[in-house]
């Protein structure tokens, strides 16, 4: 017996976590709704068949001076639509019907329709568009036929058992009999391909349209077939979450399936999840704490039947400290929606706090609230100082809201001081926030300085400026500034800023502060180039050339000692040709030295240097032949 017991309360464990988290923090609200609900408008304005059919399902058209048009267009849709036949058709004669179109369906295309089903479909999406075709139209599907269908679609989730061919036998599965209860053995293998994100969502691979005709098909042949439902209340929270996810779609066909898939999961018994969440900001008054709370489905409606007892245990977050075990929240009787639990006699202090909400013992839900204190004045000094201590302070209390009548008046030899204490407004508790401020505001110049209110060791915030310190931070602008003391904090309803007295601050020096040009051209930018390196003397540049001469001096002194021999000169062109050419390179460099650049003379060059190198190729061949000619002769 005490194994025995051991098991169950490791299964009643096991199980825990499987009802509380019957709960998600979502759902379609009014606002996706309307949203949803101008796709379904837009998609009748669209030209495509699909989104019109979708359109259709969810919006009904009653004016006929808006029906004839889309009647027309959908027809023209249909002739010129690239889907396949199976599926075009489906749409064409499902938005004819909902829409109440006067004209009649082609009985050709009729024709088609009835006798597919005598032929062997080629896929179980085929099968399925086919069938839901047979249902619009309103003609039943014999149990001859029934069968052969059957038959064809074991025959085909043998050979395509994808996601996409699994969703479509779930979903035609209810419409062929009892012989096709064999699919409900698929569910599970479909199921288990479902991938999860994050631990929170779960979803299959073909984004929310698979996902759907999944879950819808799984639903539908549970029910049919009478088999348990297909997932567990844990793995329905995730897909509710996956499709909350996805409540921004842009398309007919997606917010169509979207609705559906969350009306499936909503209308599943014991499983269903529900959503629990806060009603506002979360942000409670310590006078009248009063804790709304939403609770209604999916898709934002009542729970039906509502929930018969409802309690809240409230903690305070900061130290775990349990404020009540069992706080009743009631429904409000103008707002099925809507429950309240009423915290005031707890009386709870300023900070954040948990309520974990058990709705039956079935859902339960974590809240997270903040209870929002008010800070009090209780004193204020404000004075001036001798910056050495050499006299006495000089202070004066002002009471909030009120401002000092005395104008206050400090120059560079004196400081300017504020004391303020802020308590709690319900115990006169010393209180701390995240924002103490001190402003000084010029309001002749329109410009200000902000100070920051610093705590010492008795709770009191104090600012203290010395004037001449100072100086720079004001551009050294006298004149009269007003002091504001500025509170804030996110856990306190009264934040505020006071005018509480102005002062005459005086500097040693006024300089005339020159506004910034803020706006305009600015001024242009003129490039410059690197200055050139300073050139050496005269005398060296001269010597310099002078040595690069001196081989072509020596050149025409040896050879008026040796004498030149021109025998072999003749006035053939290639010989003329090559002389002027290689002359005209020396020359173009000689040009280069005194004015041209390295761009210049490479583009002279070229042309030069390829006649050159033609003549003197000629020359060259002419004197081999001479050579030849001679060793030959003698």
């Amino acid at each position: 017996m005490l194994k025995l017991g051991l098991i169950l309360l490791c299964v009643m464990v096991a199980c825990g976590p499987t009802w509380s988290a019957l709960t998600v923090d979502s759902h379609l609200g009014p606002k996706d709704l309307s949203r949803l609900q101008k796709v379904f408008v837009d998609g009748f304005g669209s030209s495509d068949l699909q989104s019109i059919f979708f359109s259709s399902l969810n919006i009904q058209l009653t004016d006929a001076t808006q029906k004839e048009p889309i009647c027309k267009k959908i027809a023209t849709l249909h002739a010129e639509s690239k889907l396949n036949s199976f599926e075009k058709d489906y749409y064409y004669i499902g938005a004819s019907r909902n829409l109440g179109c006067s004209a009649k369906i082609d009985e050709s295309l009729l024709s088609k329709v009835y006798g597919s089903l005598n032929s062997e479909l080629g896929s179980t999406q085929e099968i399925f568009y086919r069938v839901v075709t047979h249902k619009v139209l309103g003609v039943e599907v014999n149990e001859a036929a029934q069968g052969k269908l059957v038959k064809r679609l074991q025959e085909l989730l043998k050979k395509d058992d994808t996601l996409s061919g699994l969703g479509y036998a779930f979903n035609v599965a209810p419409f062929l009999g009892d012989s096709a209860s064999f699919i409900a053995n698929r569910v599970e293998d479909a199921i288990v391909q479902a991938d999860e994100v994050d631990g929170k969502l779960l979803q299959f691979e073909g984004g929310l349209s698979i996902t759907s005709l999944i879950i819808n098909g799984a639903f539908g042949v549970s029910k049919t077939f009478k088999k348990p439902l297909p997932v567990t209340a844990d793995q329905a929270v995730k897909f509710a979450n996956y499709f909350l996810s996805r409540r921004s779609v842009q398309t007919a066909k997606g917010a169509h399936v979207l609705i559906e898939a969350l009306k499936t999961i909503s209308g599943a018994d014991k499983i269903a999840p529900i959503c629990v969440q806060l009603i506002g900001n979360g942000q409670l008054e310590a006078q009248s704490p009063t804790l709304n709370v939403a609770i209604v489905d999916l898709l934002g409606k009542p729970l039906s039947p509502a929930p018969k007892t409802i309690n809240a245990k409230v903690i305070r977050k900061k130290d775990s400290s349990v404020l009540a075990e069992k706080i009743a929240v009631a429904s409000k009787s103008s707002d099925k929606t809507t429950y309240v639990a009423d915290l005031t006699s707890l009386k709870p202090a300023r900070g954040i706090y948990q309520a974990e909400l058990n709705a039956d013992g079935v859902y339960t839900q974590t809240l997270q609230f903040k209870v929002l204190g008010r800070v009090k004045v209780q004193s204020l000094e404000v004075g001036i100082a001798e910056s050495d201590a050499s006299a006495a302070t000089r202070k004066q209390s002002v009471t909030y809201p009120g401002k000092l009548q005395e104008v206050l008046s400090a120059d560079s030899t004196q400081k300017l001081l504020l004391k303020a204490v802020l308590v709690e407004e319900s115990n006169n508790k010393p209180l701390a926030v995240h924002q103490a401020f001190v402003r000084l505001f010029n309001k002749k110049t329109d410009k200000e300085i902000i100070f920051v209110a610093e705590q010492d060791s008795s709770k009191a915030y104090k600012f203290d400026m010395d004037v001449g310190n100072n100086g720079k931070n004001f551009n050294y602008q006298s004149g009269t500034y007003s002091i504001y003391l500025t509170v804030g904090d996110a856990s306190l309803s009264n934040s505020f800023e006071w005018l509480v007295a102005e002062v005459q601050l005086k500097f040693n020096e006024d300089k005339e502060v020159k506004p910034k040009t803020t706006s305009g051209p600015l001024p242009e930018i003129i490039h410059q180039f690197r200055v050139p390196d300073k050139r050496p003397p005269r005398i060296v540049s001269d010597i310099f050339t002078g040595l690069c001469i001196t081989p072509l001096v020596l050149l025409f002194v040896f050879w008026g000692k040796l004498g030149i021999n021109v025998s072999n000169l003749t006035l053939a062109p290639s010989t003329i040709g090559f002389h002027l050419g290689f002359g005209g390179i020396l020359v173009l460099f000689f040009v280069f030295w005194l004015q041209l650049n390295m761009f210049q003379t490479l583009r002279l060059l070229i042309p030069i240097a390829v006649f050159t190198f033609l003549a003197g190729n000629r020359l060259l061949r002419r004197l081999y032949a001479q050579r030849n000619s001679k060793a030959s002769a003698s």
